[in-house]
Protein backbone atom coordinates (compact mmCIF):
# COMPACT_ATOMS: atom_id res chain seq x y z
CA UNK A 1 0.00 0.00 0.00
CA UNK A 2 1.04 3.22 -0.94
CA UNK A 3 1.98 5.93 1.62
CA UNK A 4 0.51 9.24 0.50
CA UNK A 5 -1.59 11.80 1.78
CA UNK A 6 -4.67 13.29 0.45
CA UNK A 7 -5.24 16.45 -0.45
CA UNK A 8 -9.12 17.05 -1.85
CA UNK A 9 -9.88 20.05 -4.28
CA UNK A 10 -13.52 21.48 -5.57
CA UNK A 11 -14.12 23.26 -9.05
CA UNK A 12 -11.49 22.38 -11.50
CA UNK A 13 -9.27 19.59 -11.58
CA UNK A 14 -6.30 19.36 -8.99
CA UNK A 15 -3.90 20.52 -12.05
CA UNK A 16 -5.33 23.53 -12.17
CA UNK A 17 -4.57 24.54 -8.24
CA UNK A 18 -0.71 23.68 -9.13
CA UNK A 19 0.30 26.72 -7.64
CA UNK A 20 -1.87 27.05 -4.51
CA UNK A 21 0.30 23.61 -3.46
CA UNK A 22 3.43 24.45 -4.44
CA UNK A 23 5.03 27.99 -4.95
CA UNK A 24 5.70 29.26 -9.06
CA UNK A 25 9.36 29.87 -8.46
CA UNK A 26 10.29 26.76 -6.54
CA UNK A 27 9.11 25.00 -9.46
CA UNK A 28 10.53 27.32 -11.95
CA UNK A 29 14.25 26.30 -10.16
CA UNK A 30 13.59 23.19 -9.39
CA UNK A 31 13.02 22.45 -13.26
CA UNK A 32 15.93 24.66 -14.03
CA UNK A 33 18.12 22.39 -11.59
CA UNK A 34 16.73 18.91 -12.52
CA UNK A 35 17.27 19.62 -16.23
CA UNK A 36 21.02 20.79 -15.68
CA UNK A 37 21.33 17.49 -13.73
CA UNK A 38 19.96 15.22 -16.36
CA UNK A 39 22.37 16.31 -18.77
CA UNK A 40 25.62 16.80 -16.72
CA UNK A 41 28.05 13.92 -16.72
CA UNK A 42 29.56 14.36 -13.56
CA UNK A 43 27.66 12.23 -11.37
CA UNK A 44 29.32 13.72 -7.76
CA UNK A 45 28.06 17.24 -9.23
CA UNK A 46 24.75 15.77 -10.00
CA UNK A 47 24.49 14.45 -6.20
CA UNK A 48 25.34 17.74 -4.50
CA UNK A 49 23.02 19.59 -7.09
CA UNK A 50 20.36 17.27 -5.63
CA UNK A 51 21.39 17.78 -2.01
CA UNK A 52 21.73 21.78 -2.35
CA UNK A 53 19.44 22.86 -4.51
CA UNK A 54 16.34 20.15 -4.59
CA UNK A 55 16.50 19.68 -0.63
CA UNK A 56 16.74 15.78 -1.10
CA UNK A 57 18.47 13.13 0.84
CA UNK A 58 20.85 11.55 -1.81
CA UNK A 59 23.68 8.65 -0.10
CA UNK A 60 27.27 8.46 -1.20
CA UNK A 61 28.65 6.58 -4.34
CA UNK A 62 24.86 6.94 -5.48
CA UNK A 63 24.83 6.96 -9.58
CA UNK A 64 21.43 8.96 -11.51
CA UNK A 65 22.40 8.07 -14.81
CA UNK A 66 21.51 10.35 -18.27
CA UNK A 67 18.16 11.56 -18.12
CA UNK A 68 16.64 10.65 -14.64
CA UNK A 69 13.26 12.63 -14.11
CA UNK A 70 12.88 13.37 -10.45
CA UNK A 71 9.79 15.16 -8.78
CA UNK A 72 9.61 18.81 -10.05
CA UNK A 73 7.26 19.69 -7.16
CA UNK A 74 8.48 18.01 -4.44
CA UNK A 75 11.76 16.43 -5.06
CA UNK A 76 12.56 17.10 -0.79
CA UNK A 77 10.43 14.33 -0.59
CA UNK A 78 12.59 12.05 -2.32
CA UNK A 79 15.44 10.01 -0.17
CA UNK A 80 17.99 7.53 -2.01
CA UNK A 81 20.53 5.73 -0.04
CA UNK A 82 23.83 5.12 -0.70
CA UNK A 83 25.85 3.16 -3.70
CA UNK A 84 22.36 3.08 -5.17
CA UNK A 85 22.01 3.08 -9.07
CA UNK A 86 18.89 5.47 -10.71
CA UNK A 87 18.92 3.83 -14.41
CA UNK A 88 18.58 5.67 -17.93
CA UNK A 89 15.35 7.99 -18.39
CA UNK A 90 13.79 7.18 -14.65
CA UNK A 91 11.20 8.94 -13.39
CA UNK A 92 10.52 9.39 -9.44
CA UNK A 93 7.12 10.65 -8.07
CA UNK A 94 6.50 12.21 -5.19
CA UNK A 95 3.01 13.62 -6.06
CA UNK A 96 -0.06 12.97 -8.21
CA UNK A 97 -2.64 15.49 -9.63
CA UNK A 98 -5.77 13.95 -10.26
CA UNK A 99 -9.69 14.92 -10.70
CA UNK A 100 -10.78 15.73 -7.30
CA UNK A 101 -7.85 15.78 -5.01
CA UNK A 102 -3.78 15.54 -5.48
CA UNK A 103 -1.62 13.45 -3.02
CA UNK A 104 1.97 13.41 -1.64
CA UNK A 105 4.26 11.10 -0.52
CA UNK A 106 7.63 10.37 0.25
CA UNK A 107 9.62 8.09 -1.44
CA UNK A 108 12.59 6.02 0.11
CA UNK A 109 15.39 4.24 -2.22
CA UNK A 110 17.51 2.13 0.04
CA UNK A 111 21.40 1.15 -0.20
CA UNK A 112 22.38 -0.66 -2.80
CA UNK A 113 19.45 -0.54 -5.37
CA UNK A 114 19.73 -1.23 -8.67
CA UNK A 115 16.38 0.78 -10.59
CA UNK A 116 16.45 -0.22 -14.37
CA UNK A 117 16.42 1.84 -17.57
CA UNK A 118 12.95 3.48 -18.02
CA UNK A 119 10.93 2.31 -14.79
CA UNK A 120 8.48 4.91 -13.10
CA UNK A 121 8.37 5.05 -9.00
CA UNK A 122 5.05 6.62 -8.09
CA UNK A 123 4.41 8.57 -4.91
CA UNK A 124 4.32 6.81 -1.44
CA UNK A 125 7.15 3.87 -2.27
CA UNK A 126 9.37 2.28 -0.16
CA UNK A 127 12.37 0.17 -2.04
CA UNK A 128 13.82 -1.80 0.43
CA UNK A 129 17.69 -2.10 0.64
CA UNK A 130 19.41 -4.36 -2.17
CA UNK A 131 16.67 -4.56 -4.11
CA UNK A 132 16.56 -5.29 -7.93
CA UNK A 133 13.80 -2.93 -10.06
CA UNK A 134 14.08 -4.47 -13.81
CA UNK A 135 13.86 -2.44 -16.49
CA UNK A 136 10.65 -0.79 -17.91
CA UNK A 137 8.59 -1.44 -14.59
CA UNK A 138 5.86 0.69 -13.03
CA UNK A 139 7.12 0.71 -9.17
CA UNK A 140 3.48 1.05 -7.58
CA UNK A 141 4.03 -0.89 -4.44
CA UNK A 142 6.71 -1.45 -2.32
CA UNK A 143 9.82 -3.65 -3.15
CA UNK A 144 10.82 -5.80 -0.06
CA UNK A 145 14.67 -5.83 0.98
CA UNK A 146 16.91 -7.98 -1.36
CA UNK A 147 13.72 -8.68 -4.15
CA UNK A 148 13.88 -8.89 -7.32
CA UNK A 149 10.85 -6.84 -9.44
CA UNK A 150 9.77 -6.29 -12.14
CA UNK A 151 6.68 -5.68 -14.82
CA UNK A 152 3.59 -3.31 -15.60
CA UNK A 153 2.07 -3.79 -12.81
CA UNK A 154 5.06 -4.66 -11.04
CA UNK A 155 5.81 -8.22 -9.85
CA UNK A 156 7.88 -10.16 -7.08
CA UNK A 157 9.90 -11.94 -9.68
CA UNK A 158 12.59 -13.49 -6.82
CA UNK A 159 12.70 -13.29 -3.26
CA UNK A 160 15.40 -11.85 -1.70
CA UNK A 161 15.72 -15.64 -0.45
CA UNK A 162 15.02 -17.35 -3.74
CA UNK A 163 17.92 -14.89 -5.55
CA UNK A 164 20.10 -15.91 -3.14
CA UNK A 165 19.57 -19.30 -3.67
CA UNK A 166 19.93 -18.70 -7.71
CA UNK A 167 23.03 -16.79 -7.77
CA UNK A 168 24.32 -19.75 -5.26
CA UNK A 169 23.22 -22.50 -7.51
CA UNK A 170 25.08 -20.33 -10.69
CA UNK A 171 28.27 -20.17 -8.95
CA UNK A 172 28.31 -23.49 -7.82
CA UNK A 173 27.60 -24.92 -11.66
CA UNK A 174 29.60 -21.98 -13.33
CA UNK A 175 32.62 -23.91 -10.90
CA UNK A 176 31.59 -27.05 -12.25
CA UNK A 177 31.22 -26.27 -15.92
CA UNK A 178 34.91 -24.62 -15.97
CA UNK A 179 36.22 -28.24 -13.54
CA UNK A 180 34.70 -30.09 -16.09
Amino acid sequence: MRRTERFPVSGANSLWHVYKTVPFWKVVRNFIVIQMARYTPFLSFKNWMYRKFLGMKVGEQTSFALMVMLDVMFPEKISVGRNTVIGYNTTILAHEYLIKEYRLGNVEIGNEVMIGANSTILPGIKIGNNAIVSAGTLVHKDVPEGAFVGGNPMQVIYTKEELAERWQEDFIYGVKKEET
